[in-house]
This record gives C-alpha cells, sequence and structure tokens, in this order.
C-alpha cells in the first residue's frame, strides 16, 4: 500500500523526487530516517565511473537536493539534517568532482591584475559566444518551448538571488554594500510583489504552468541542475567567496539583452504583462547592476582581498561556460523534434 506524503506547509516546501541512481538512492532512502543515521561516503571508483559530473543525473540530483535542505523544508525530512555530519561528509564527496569539473570547464586563470578586474570581467563578458538561445526564444520558439525554458528556470528564479546572498556576510566595506544593493533590488525594494522570484512565478501561471517552487524537479536534467548547484556550491563555502561574486558579477552583465528578447518572445505570442513583467524588470534592474557587480562589488573585492581575483574570474568563466552547455542542451533537443526536459516518471 502507497504510503501518504503530506506536503510541508512552509514558504517553500519541496517533496523528494524519484532517485536516478545509487548516490540520489542512498541519500534519499537516509533522509527519511531520523538524523545522525549513518549514510556512508560512496566509493571514490563509483564516482569516478560516473563520467562527466556535469550532465549526470544522479550526482547532480544528489547535490541538489542536499543543497535544498539550506533552502526549503523537504516533505518527511527532518530539518536537523540541513546540518548532520554524515550528510555534510557525503555532500562532500560529491562537491569534489563536480568542482573539479567545473575548473576545468572555466580553464586555467592566470595572471589576474586585482586593479583591473572590472574589465577583465567586461573583456570575459563582451568575448562570450555561446549559443543564441535567447535569440531562438525570441523570434522562433513556439509557446510549448518557451514553457520548457520556463520550467528549466524555475530551479533557480523561484530562488533568485538567494544563492548569492550567502556572500553578504562574507564581504565587508564596499563589496558588501554592492552586493546589498544589487540584491536589495532583486528583493523587490521592500516590496513584497516585487520579488523577483514573485514575478518570475507570475510569468509561470501566466503560461499556464504550476509555479509552485519545486514542482518541476523531476523534469529537471543534469545540466539545468548544475547551473544551480554551481550557485550554491560557490555561495555555501566561505572559501568560494570570490567565485560567487564573478559568478553574479558576470550574470548582471550578460542578462540586459536576453531578458529583452525573452520579452519579446512572450509578446510575439499574445501573453500579456503577467508574462513579460519579469523579464521587462530585469532589462531595467540589471543595466544598472551591471556596473556595480563588476567594479564596485568584484572590482572592490579584488582590491581589498587581491588573493580572491582568481576567483572571481573563475566564477565568471565558470557561469558563461555551464550556461552555454545547458543552452546547447535545450537547442539539440528543439533541433531534433524533441522535449528538452526529462519525461515524467510513472509510478
Amino acid at each position: 500500500m502507497a504510503t501518504t506524503v503530506t506536503r510541508p506547509t512552509g514558504p517553500r516546501a519541496i517533496e523528494l523526487p524519484a532517485p536516478r541512481g545509487p548516490l540520489s538512492e542512498r541519500l534519499f532512502t537516509t533522509l527519511r530516517q531520523p538524523p545522525g543515521t549513518l549514510l556512508g561516503l560512496p566509493a571514490a571508483t563509483s564516482l569516478a565511473a560516473a563520467g562527466d559530473p556535469l550532465v549526470d543525473d544522479d550526482l547532480q540530483l544528489t547535490l541538489y537536493v542536499s543543497y535544498e535542505l539550506h533552502y526549503s523544508d523537504i516533505a518527511g525530512v527532518d530539518p536537523d539534517w540541513e546540518w548532520d555530519p554524515g550528510q555534510l561528509a557525503f555532500r562532500a564527496t560529491l562537491e569534489r568532482p563536480f568542482e573539479a569539473a567545473v575548473r576545468r570547464l572555466a580553464g586555467p586563470v592566470d595572471d589576474v591584475d586585482p586593479a583591473q578586474i572590472g574589465a577583465t570581467l567586461q573583456t570575459i563578458a563582451a568575448a562570450d559566444d555561446g549559443p543564441p538561445l535567447s535569440r531562438r526564444i525570441e523570434t522562433g520558439a513556439d509557446a510549448e518551448q518557451v514553457r520548457e525554458f520556463l520550467i528549466h528556470r524555475s530551479a533557480y528564479q523561484l530562488k533568485e538571488a538567494d544563492p548569492h546572498s550567502w556572500a553578504i556576510p562574507r564581504l565587508a566595506g564596499g563589496p558588501k554594500a554592492a552586493l546589498v544593493e544589487i540584491q536589495t533590488d532583486e528583493y523587490g525594494g521592500g516590496d513584497a510583489e516585487r520579488i523577483h522570484a514573485v514575478l518570475f512565478a507570475k510569468a509561470m501561471r501566466a503560461l499556464g504552468l504550476d509555479a509552485a517552487y519545486g514542482a518541476h524537479l523531476e523534469r529537471l536534467p543534469a545540466i539545468t541542475l548544475a547551473t544551480v548547484n554551481l550557485m550554491s556550491l560557490c555561495g555555501l563555502h566561505r572559501r568560494l567567496r570570490g567565485a560567487i561574486v564573478g559568478h553574479l558579477a558576470a550574470f548582471e552583465m550578460t542578462s540586459s539583452l536576453p531578458n529583452r528578447r525573452y520579452g519579446n518572445a512572450l509578446r510575439r505570442l499574445g501573453c500579456d504583462r503577467d508574462a513579460t513583467d519579469f523579464f521587462d524588470e530585469h532589462v531595467t534592474a540589471d543595466a544598472v547592476h551591471e556596473n556595480i557587480a563588476a567594479w564596485d562589488l568584484a572590482g572592490g573585492l579584488a582590491v581589498a582581498e587581491p588573493q580572491l581575483a582568481a576567483d572571481i574570474v573563475l566564477g565568471a568563466r565558470a557561469l558563461l561556460a555551464i550556461e552555454a552547455r545547458w543552452a546547447d542542451h535545450l537547442l539539440t533537443a528543439w533541433d531534433a523534434g524533441s522535449s528538452s526536459l526529462r519525461p515524467l516518471t510513472t509510478a
């Protein structure tokens, strides 16, 4: 007889998804037990056999749910699992190959001048030649493909700003003030209805999608989860505070034009302001944030802590490289006439 799972009632709540392999099976089974239950560590040989961590569904889902303990309630899971030493040790064994893969993809970072970080980030952003996903969506995507795009993005946008906010207590002086200035806009400037995650949920509902937090986790492929896991990895580890700052800076510096295109796509499809508000808001906000993020936040941090300059560049490069792989996944699927989402599992 199936067990009825009661969905949590907190402001954020997810249910454990179906596992995608031995790592997620082990974690999810253990999380249903009391904290302190022995989890054990995955063998290094099993992790090595997994191949590319960035597209390993089992590894990325396991990391995502482990990180989710910091963001939301999980049905049937004791909140004390968040800081359980065994759970954290298990996650650390998965973070190591993930971080190594991110560093390989981003490439070596050499000869970084801390005094020129703002200009360096501008050069990196200008040189970005990732797949033309935003142009494709603006001019040719159909309504179902736009819905798919929103489902992919919901993994981050429904918690927008939170992974970067982990850096606030880790910064000081001008960089802290710059980050808070950016995040204040992300959280609506004091107006709960203008919180960007709320605007994104409104856009999802306008397109007939379930906007509940975590509602589409089952359908998100590894590369989509990796885009969010990268933020959580860098945000939750103080040693990577330079990388999360570089990630945010590059995010702000490269998002204004794509968001204009996404808004245009929705207007092309006959959608109203409920659908376009989120994207139109980012056209304006991110144009303002670009210089703050590049010069006051990233540049200020590099001058204050020169040893973090290389990690700031790493974070920017990692964002653009993983986003390019994610965009390529969507475009490849659409070119083949397929869905870019995982098929729904059946009981």
